[in-house]
């Protein structure tokens, strides 16, 4: 549990340096079609600093309050756009409640449904989306960076987000430079070439990310609430790899402990795996790991079964 200074001084500099270069990168190549490569870079970039903002937000980085919202605010809100008090807040509540239907926005049934149950009682959108959602899962990646966008300016009506003037204002700081950059720099054709590839490919970087962890894992629903231990364990999914898929998935890929702690600094987590690991094995509490390819067949394949009943109903 102890806190890795260097280790987060060192990827803090090389996500800014990352994101800097790309901004630089930006200006330099100009008015050229190879502007499309930057934006993909930039995606990229912008994923970083979205798990730094994860782990600052976890308290992984400062034991204080006061800096990690600071932090935090500086990298979301004004660095790329995503709202630091919202996510925070969504964030907290899906890690209190792991995959519970009524409990865990992360599985709310917005626009795709995480449950046979949830499939029956849809309407509308997700009605018509569910039937074919496994299909359709990874192309609306595409707009999950646009989505994740506009939900941090919706949230800006809810009154029990902190400080919402001050989120506001780096939201607009953030968009007003990112529009201006663009058009300033690139005639409008390639202005919205560059805003379509890199907002599509942070989305789906993004939610590359993040599908493995609970995808396709047990969901809970009522008073169906086991312990501290079971209810995280066994609604997540650990992603086997080497350096790559750490350095690729920020970490998250030892999503079994990081739900069990926390606060736990991302470099701590493999060093708690084999403790983690054996003690679920001596409790009989069943511990999933995959590679990254089946993790994604997994969340398909459940997605996919848990639309049967909107299928069956077209017949």
């Amino acid at each position: 549990m102890n806190r890795r200074p260097i280790y987060y001084v060192v990827r803090l500099s090389l996500v800014g340096i990352a994101f800097l270069a790309g901004c630089a990168v930006f200006v330099l190549v100009g008015d050229s079609w190879w502007t499309l490569a930057v934006a993909a870079f930039m995606a990229v970039a912008f994923a970083q600093v979205a798990l730094v903002m994860h782990d600052v937000a976890h308290r992984q980085v400062f034991r204080l309050r006061q800096p990690t919202e600071i932090v935090g605010r500086v990298v979301g809100n004004a660095g790329i756009g995503l709202a630091y008090g919202w996510w925070q807040d969504k964030h907290t509540r899906h890690h209190a409640n792991p995959n519970h239907e009524e409990l865990d926005p992360d599985v709310a049934p917005d626009i795709l449904v995480w449950s046979q149950q949830q499939a029956r009682a849809s309407r509308g959108l997700p009605r018509l989306i569910g039937r074919l959602q496994a299909y359709l899962f990874f192309p609306m990646l595409l707009v999950e960076g646009l989505n994740l966008h506009v939900a941090g300016v919706r949230a800006l009506r809810n009154r029990s987000i902190k400080h919402r003037a001050l989120e506001g204002a780096l939201l607009f700081v953030h968009f007003a430079a990112y529009l201006t950059a663009l058009f300033a720099v690139l005639p409008a054709d390639k202005a919205f070439a560059f805003l379509i590839v890199h907002q599509a490919l942070f989305g789906l970087y993004m939610g590359c990310i993040f599908a493995p962890n609970h995808k396709g894992m047990p969901t809970l629903t009522g008073n169906n609430r086991p312990d501290y231990l079971r209810r995280q364990v066994l609604t997540s999914r650990n992603v086997r790899g080497g350096l790559l898929t750490d350095l690729a998935l920020g970490g998250l890929n030892y999503q079994i402990e990081h739900h069990l702690f926390p606060s736990m600094p991302t470099p701590n987590l493999r060093h708690a795996q084999p403790i983690v690991r054996a003690y679920c094995a001596e409790l009989g509490v069943p511990y999933h790991e995959t590679g990254l390819i089946t993790s994604y067949r997994e969340a398909l394949k459940h997605l996919h079964h848990v639309g049967a009943p909107l299928r069956t109903a077209d017949h």
